[in-house]
This record gives structure tokens, C-alpha cells and sequence, in this order.
């Protein structure tokens, strides 16, 4: 392929799945302002507590779709029609079924117990419970949205995915107005809104698969389906893939594993994080970390759209052989990223007192520890961006060691270093994620020189 061909193709995924990891992040960006501007701080913060939940969610979209993009991407560069058709159908199936059990379980059986156990200021409380509970109820529409984008990607069909996305969120923006200022739904008004922005999105994306469009012959576009044939495939079924590798869930789960491991200690580095800094900083504390997590949308923003680009082109790559193309590819992943958190880190040294009025704060204690943590947090995040490409690139080349280790360590490192520094070294506290990723890089770069060496180099 072509360096220009490629370069067209890279840049095409990558607007494409930044656009839809906005879907992902804008979300809780967007609500944290106007929640901010319309309701309190404490809304903020309440949003900001609710994030194990939505980090949940994505970690079950990665472990499913994630996977199964990656594995739909090498059927289609090996022209496996059939095969990328089976992987679609368990990961669509998948998402579903789980989502409507999270529904159940969180939103309608146990929707007050989970608040309490991710919020313990009851001031915040009654707002968290409200956000929560809607978030529950509609997380089938976060998984299939996730979950379409990806696969509508993979199926030669990024702008339709950008379409999709730009659609859901301003449909999002604007809801979010109509049901907090309007109809007075307050903080669960803004979780509505993102939830039918969400399922305004999946409309637009299953338009992809018109009844019988043209476009769709195998060696096109549109080649995946959805059947409920490739559930119930047999050895002796002639027509379909045999199950000699065993079932199809199984190795999609083995793929996005890494991923979802990552998201894992995401989720837990989240869940401890807001409980220490609750305790040692209070409600001035919260609400910075809040900000700080929501400036982490913004650095993940660039980060997703960089790694489902790695992930889907360079897999492609990897199906066809292509050496020199896989270089390409995560030389342009680099360099991309390197840019964009250049520019971010900028903008948040420059502007920072800006960026913490934009989520309502007007209290003098607010603001001014909303600055100081956003200024050591957005150098924090330079670290921790590369490091996640980093087990991208692993993964590409089949060092599941090294992917799984960096999906263990990349949050769960942060956690003792944030206990030491709140027992300690409180007035530093904003500093632990900044160690805790040098730490890891240090521990990285041991660890590939024991395990991998020369080999790794030798590939590249």
C-alpha cells in the first residue's frame, strides 16, 4: 500500500473514532458544564462520582467490541467474509444481553444502593442518586452505540460513523438545556439527554444496513451481517465456520482483554481516587478532581480515537502481511498524539482559571484549587497517554505479556501512591498520578528488556 493510500486511511479512522469517542467523554463534559452553570458544584462533583459507572460500561464495550473489531479487522484484511460476519453477530449479541442485565441489576433493583456506595457526602448524595439512576437504566444504549461505531468503522464506513456521532452530541447539548432549564428534570435531565443522544446516534448508525443496498457484496463495503445462524454455527454446518477454535465469545474476550483490564483498574483507581480525595480535601477537593477528570476527557478524546485507529488499520495491516504498513501506522499513532497533547498542556497552562469557571465555580476556595490541581494534572496525563499506546503497539505484535502488564499497572499503580501522598504529603496530593506513571514508564522499560529485548526491536 501506498504511503499516501495509507495516510488517507489513517487520518479517515482517526476523525472518524475521535468523533466517536465523544461520544464517550463529551457526555460527562458536557453535562458537568451546564450541570455546573445551572445546578451547583456539587453537580459536578455528583457527575464526576457517578464516572466508575460509565468506566464500567466501557470497559464491558472493550472487552466485547474492542475485541471483536480487532478480530472482524483481521477477517476482513484475510478477506474472511464469513468469519468477520460471525464475530459481529456474538458481539452485538453480547452487548445487549449484558446491557439489559446491568438495567435490571443497577437501575431499577438496586438504584440507591449504588449512589451510596459511590458517594458518601450526603449533601451530594440526593444529586448523585438522580444522575446515577437514569445512567443505569439507558447504559444499553451506551454499549451498542460504542459497539455499532466501532464495527460501522471497521465495515468501510468511518464518515457515516462522524455523522452519527456530531448528531448524538448536539442532540445531547441541546436536551440537556430543554430538560434542566426548561422542563426543571434538574441532574437527571442531563443524564436523559445524553442516554436519547445516544439512541439518536444508533438510528443514523443501522442505517448502514439498508435491506439489500448494492454496495454491499462481499469485497465492498457493508460486509458484515448480523444472523442469528452465526450464534448457533456446528461443525457439521457446512456453510458457516466450524468451531474448531471454539466459540467465537470466547476469543473475543481473549482480544480485548488487555483493554478491558485496563479499564478495570480504571474503574477502581476511580472509585478509590474520589473516596481519598473526598476524605483528605473535601468538597473543594472533589469538585478540582471533577475538573481534572474532565480535562482526562479531553486527553482521552484524542487517546481513543488514536488507539481504535491503531487498533482497526493497524490489524488490517497485520492480516495482510503488511510490515512496513504496520510501521507507518504507529509511527503516525505517535506522532499524532505527541501533537495533540502538546497543544492541550498549552491550553490548560494558559487558560486555566478559564477552564475552571467554565464548570461554574465562583467560590474563591474553588477556584483556586481547581487551578493549581488542573496545571500538575494536565502534565500527569502526558505520561499516561503514551504508556496506553504503548500496549496498543504490543498487542499489534502479539506481546500479550507486555499488554497485560501495562493494562494492570497503568491505574493500579496510582492507588498506593495516592495513599501515601493523603496520609503523608496531603498538600502534594495532586502530584500522585504524575510519580505513580513515572514509576510504570521505569518499570516498562525493565520489564521489555527482560522479557522481549532485542526481539521487539527486531520487528520494527
Amino acid at each position: 500500500m501506498k504511503e499516501t493510500e495509507l495516510n488517507e486511511q489513517f487520518y479517515s479512522y482517526l476523525w472518524a473514532y475521535i468523533l466517536v469517542a465523544l461520544s464517550g467523554c463529551l457526555g460527562n463534559v458536557v453535562d458537568g458544564i451546564i450541570v455546573g452553570n445551572l445546578i451547583s458544584e456539587d453537580g459536578v462533583s455528583a457527575i464526576n462520582l457517578s464516572t466508575p459507572i460509565s468506566q464500567f460500561i466501557f470497559t464491558l464495550h472493550l472487552l466485547i467490541n474492542a475485541g471483536a473489531g480487532m478480530l472482524v479487522a483481521y477477517a476482513l484484511g484475510r478477506n474472511d467474509i464469513r468469519e468477520a460476519r460471525r464475530f459481529f453477530t456474538q458481539a452485538l449479541t453480547l452487548s445487549v444481553g449484558l446491557g439489559i442485565v446491568i438495567a435490571i441489576v443497577g437501575g431499577v433493583v438496586f438504584p440507591g444502593e449504588t449512589a451510596r456506595r459511590l458517594c458518601s457526602n450526603e449533601q451530594i448524595l440526593p444529586l448523585a442518586r438522580d444522575y446515577m439512576q437514569i445512567l443505569l437504566l439507558g447504559n444499553p444504549a451506551f454499549i451498542l452505540m460504542w459497539g455499532l461505531s466501532t464495527m460501522v468503522g471497521v465495515d468501510g464506513q468511518p464518515k457515516l460513523v462522524s455523522l452519527a456521532v456530531i448528531i448524538d452530541n448536539a442532540t445531547n447539548l441541546c436536551l440537556d438545556i430543554v430538560f434542566i432549564q426548561w422542563m426543571g428534570w434538574g441532574i437527571a435531565g442531563s443524564s436523559a439527554a445524553t442516554v436519547i443522544g445516544h439512541l439518536v446516534g444508533i438510528a443514523i448508525l443501522l442505517s448502514h444496513w439498508k435491506t439489500a443496498p448494492p454496495s454491499c457484496r462481499e469485497g465492498s463495503t457493508c460486509q458484515l451481517r448480523f444472523s442469528f445462524a452465526y450464534l448457533m454455527a456446528s461443525e457439521d454446518d457446512t456453510s458457516l465456520p466450524t468451531r474448531k477454535e471454539g466459540l467465537a465469545v470466547g476469543l473475543i474476550i481473549k482480544q480485548g482483554a488487555p483493554l478491558a483490564i485496563a479499564s478495570i483498574s480504571l474503574t477502581l483507581l476511580m472509585l478509590s481516587a474520589n473516596t481519598i480525595v473526598l476524605g483528605t480535601l473535601g468538597r473543594t477537593g472533589i469538585f478540582a478532581f471533577a475538573v481534572c477528570m474532565n480535562l482526562l476527557q479531553v486527553y482521552n478524546l484524542f487517546l481513543s480515537g488514536t488507539c481504535q485507529t491503531l487498533q482497526s488499520l493497524g490489524a488490517i495491516q497485520v492480516g495482510k502481511g503488511d510490515t512496513e504498513g504496520i510501521r507507518m501506522v504507529i509511527r503516525k499513532a505517535f506522532r499524532f498524539i505527541t501533537v495533540a497533547m502538546t497543544l492541550t498542556c498549552l491550553l490548560v497552562w494558559t487558560w486555566p482559571i478559564g477552564i475552571v469557571r467554565l464548570f461554574g465555580a465562583d467560590d474563591a476556595a474553588f477556584v483556586s484549587e481547581g487551578i493549581h490541581a488542573l496545571r500538575i494534572f494536565a502534565l500527569s496525563f502526558i505520561p499516561f497517554c503514551y504508556i496506553y499506546v504503548l500496549m496498543i503497539v504490543y498487542k499489534l505484535y502479539q506481546h500479550h505479556r507486555m499488554a497485560l502488564f501495562i493494562s494492570f499497572a497503568l491505574s493500579l499503580t496510582v492507588i498506593p501512591v495516592l495513599w501515601v501522598m493523603s496520609r503523608w504529603y496531603p498538600q502534594h496530593l495532586w502530584y500522585s498520578y504524575l510519580i505513580a506513571y513515572v514509576i510504570e514508564a521505569m518499570l516498562i522499560a525493565l520489564l521489555h528488556k527482560f522479557l522481549i529485548g532485542q526481539s521487539f526491536a527486531g520487528q520494527q
